[in-house]
């Protein structure tokens, strides 16, 4: 079963209110429990605990006139900014430093993110985020990571993300999720776990996009976002437990995140920062969401949302959803280039058939193409 098919299904079956953990023991029956168990332990044990927690951002950023955009971010370790120093350093930080310098406004930031959360926790901060604001703007979510190194059953995971989005969406809140990261990246973890891992994140991370789309949010594939460059520069992008991000790796991070944020709340005049037609040279398209989702997952930085299609919302496939590139191509050293507009990704790449392998997006032949249409949230 392709990956767009597996999240279409986990997706379905979360919205049902189904579950199980049928696909996690046959997983781990693959392998061996006893190996993976093993494993686990000991990549606990390499993974150090140098934090006691997270810096506190809370905090109005920016200046202007007028009221304050409200920002609320939920989620776990990464969301709550463990591992950077200050809070202006964190994912909230950043992100609520570069939407104030891009609209004129102060944004006023509150997390409620927890370390060590799980898709289940988001419920109760969501609650106590609301105690605490009766109408945010925008809310941006980071989970899914604790819910493959605690083996929570998918189906579950899901069902708790998509329940949090359509209410915030029900109280006209824009929503943003980072999907979970590719764990199979992080050095400490012995392979074969790492390969389990891997396939884990990126199901869990295609099965989210589906949710969240048909519950009116958009998301931001993390994937392995820092991977390739932990490899040439770990101790700058990852912080001293070699498994958070530092302050530079939560740069990358924010700076992914941030494109969608703005064109989320149609923050227009930043750069490729709003909605825009999808571009086929950039790999960029129009499809049903849960091949659009399997696509995301193999290229960090890559947003996915709802549109309509001729003015339907929906094909025989599901939702209709627009695939953009959010994140600047590298540009090799011996190679110079003039950059381009922050958020902007001059790679190409066709979408993943359903069939498809984790073979590079430029692979792959181009499926279920239709003719590009201006999306509409």
């Amino acid at each position: 079963m392709g990956r767009a098919r597996r999240a279409r299904k986990i997706a379905a079956t979360a919205a049902y209110g189904g579950g199980g953990l049928a696909a996690t023991a046959g997983a781990l029956g693959a392998i061996g429990y006893g190996v993976i168990k093993v494993e686990a332990k000991v990549a606990r044990k390499i993974v150090g605990r140098p934090f006691e927690g997270a810096p506190d951002d809370d905090d109005v950023y920016g200046a202007g006139f007028g009221s304050a955009l409200e920002l609320v971010m939920l989620g776990d370790s990464t969301a709550a900014g463990m591992g950077a120093d200050t809070g202006r350093q964190t994912v909230g930080g950043i992100i609520a430093t570069g939407l104030a310098a891009f609209t004129g406004r102060q944004v006023r930031l509150t997390n409620e993110a927890v370390i060590g959360a799980e898709s289940a926790d988001l419920e109760r901060q969501l609650a106590n985020a609301l105690d605490r604001v009766a109408r945010p703007d925008v809310a941006v979510i980071l989970i899914g990571g604790n819910d493959v190194t605690h083996r929570i059953d998918r189906t579950t995971a899901v069902r708790h993300l998509e329940l949090v989005v359509r209410r915030l969406r029900a109280l006209g809140v824009e929503v943003v999720v980072g999907t979970c990261p590719d764990l199979g990246t992080v050095q400490p973890i012995p392979v074969p776990l790492k390969h389990l891992v891997r396939r884990w994140s990126r199901d869990l991370a295609a099965a989210q996009t589906v949710a969240v789309v048909e519950a009116g949010g958009r998301t931001v594939s993390l994937g392995d976002l820092l991977g390739p460059e932990f490899l040439a520069s770990p101790k700058e992008l990852f912080s001293e437990d070699q498994f958070h991000p530092s302050p530079a790796g939560y740069a990358r991070v924010g700076a992914v995140l941030l494109p969608a944020v703005c064109a989320a709340l149609g923050v227009g005049g930043v750069g490729d920062t709003t909605d825009r037609r999808p571009e086929p040279t950039r790999g960029e398209s129009v499809g049903p969401v849960a091949v659009a989702a399997g696509q995301a997952v193999l290229d960090p930085g890559t947003e996915v949302a709802g549109t309509d299609l001729a003015g339907e919302p929906r094909g025989p496939r599901g939702r209709w959803a627009v695939l953009l590139r959010r994140r600047a191509t590298p540009v090799p050293d011996e190679a110079p280039a003039e950059p381009g507009p922050p958020g902007v990704d001059g790679g190409a790449g066709p979408v993943a058939d359903e069939r498809a392998t984790d073979a590079p997006a430029t692979q792959r032949p181009l499926a279920d193409e239709v003719d590009p249409a201006r999306p509409s949230t």
